[in-house]
């Protein structure tokens, strides 16, 4: 087996697919896509022409997007956390709360982030105040969706938990989760203490002053 993952550790949708390759201690090489680096710039390009990360190569065999590399593991290279459940009905809830975290946490983070990376003359308050607005509707609904659970979908730890770890770190940093969240304040730190996600946020400290709103001295 000779999987080769291209990616970036301080990158969220990497994580995600970190946390599935952690849990399971899956082989795996990293090739680090570092864009300053012409070669590896021009490799990951012939592979992947949209050049969005992550992408997985498994013997010539190219998967691409963080979900769908999760669900290819399940598949391909099963360990024993399986991620998306047989069951088609428990199957379901977990990819719609794996579209949750991506759609409604994942990406108005993201918007706030790429708003901060431009010039200050450049910035869109409407965006930014609506991605943020996103955000504490999401906060609010996901605080009854867990309140009595341990991991997103229930006791068992799945595909949505490797999309809420990193969706939901990088989003409190932006967006603080409120205090009136109690239980999705408390489900993040469940996520921090988890190994494999742990592990994660250790790989990408050293990238954090490159995070354009400002890293926080935290976590």
């Amino acid at each position: 087996m000779s999987i080769t993952l291209y990616a970036h550790p301080f990158s969220s949708y990497c994580q995600k697919v970190f946390i599935a390759l952690f849990e399971n201690d899956t082989p795996h090489t990293l090739r680090l896509l570092d864009f300053g680096n012409p070669e590896v710039a021009a490799e990951f390009e012939n592979i992947w022409p949209i050049k969005r990360m992550p992408v997985l190569n498994d013997e010539g065999r190219r998967v691409m997007e963080a979900t769908v590399i999760v669900e290819y593991l399940d598949l391909y290279h099963p360990g024993r956390i399986r991620f998306v459940p047989e069951l088609p009905k428990l199957a379901l809830d977990v990819r719609f709360m794996d579209r949750f975290f991506d759609n409604y946490i994942a990406t108005p983070m993201q918007r706030i982030v790429f708003n901060a990376m431009r010039r200050e003359d450049q910035r869109d308050a409407r965006a930014d105040a609506e991605a943020r607005t996103l955000l504490d509707m999401s906060y609010r609904w996901l605080e009854g969706r867990i309140a009595d659970c341990e991991w997103a979908c229930g006791s068992t730890f799945t595909l949505a938990d490797c999309a809420a770890a990193p969706a939901l770190f990088y989003a409190d940093w932006v967006h603080p989760i409120g205090d009136e969240f109690t239980s999705v304040r408390n489900y993040r730190n469940r996520l921090l203490a988890r190994p494999s996600f742990a592990r994660a946020v250790d790989n990408g400290r050293p990238y954090r002053q490159f995070f354009p709103p400002g890293a926080p001295d935290r976590d």
